[in-house]
């Protein structure tokens, strides 16, 4: 599916897109956690449930000021990001953070989830601080946020994820 990756446009999500971007959701988070998220859970991700989890967040519109964005291609769409205010309990007034980010597998390693985080840093721009949470083991992702200029903080927290007990760091750009 990702043939012409030197046709790739960012642009804000709408609600026809929530089955394209479940569809990225879900095989994203299967490749991506492999080894990492209990086998079963993965193997339940339903598109359909996601779809419609989709629908009605975008429906909704850009609310609370949260934000999603889609690099696509001629051949489809290719990732995802949605940013919003930061949550945690430290967060300043006006910190933002990325609250998902996810490529279709076949698009890793082209240069579009760079072009999504562009996108969100450029939004934010100097303003605030802007936060992400990431699995610890998944070193992947990890490497993708260094080389983007986000930092681990020192802060951690387990997410229970498919009955499992998962270490997630906060990294931190600004």
């Amino acid at each position: 599916m990702v043939e012409q990756l030197d046709e790739v446009k960012i642009r804000t999500a709408a609600e026809a897109d929530a089955v394209a971007i479940a569809n990225v959701h879900v095989h994203s988070w299967q490749e991506a956690y492999e080894g990492i998220v209990p086998a079963e859970h993965l193997a339940a991700l339903d598109p359909v449930a996601r779809a419609a989890e989709w629908t009605q967040f975008l429906r909704n519109g850009p609310h609370d000021h949260v934000r999603t964005w889609l690099a696509e291609s001629p051949s489809g769409v290719l990732g995802f990001v949605t940013l919003g205010p930061a949550r945690d309990e430290d967060a300043n007034r006006g910190d933002h953070e990325i609250y998902s980010i996810y490529l279709e597998p076949g698009a890793w390693g082209h240069g579009v989830a760079r072009d999504l985080l562009r996108t969100v840093i450029t939004e934010v721009g100097g303003r605030s601080a802007l936060t992400l949470w990431v699995l610890a083991a998944n070193d992947r992702a990890r490497h993708f946020y260094r080389r983007n200029g986000f930092q681990a903080d020192g802060t951690e927290r387990f997410e229970d994820v498919g009955s499992a007990e998962l270490l997630e760091v906060r990294y931190r750009r600004g």
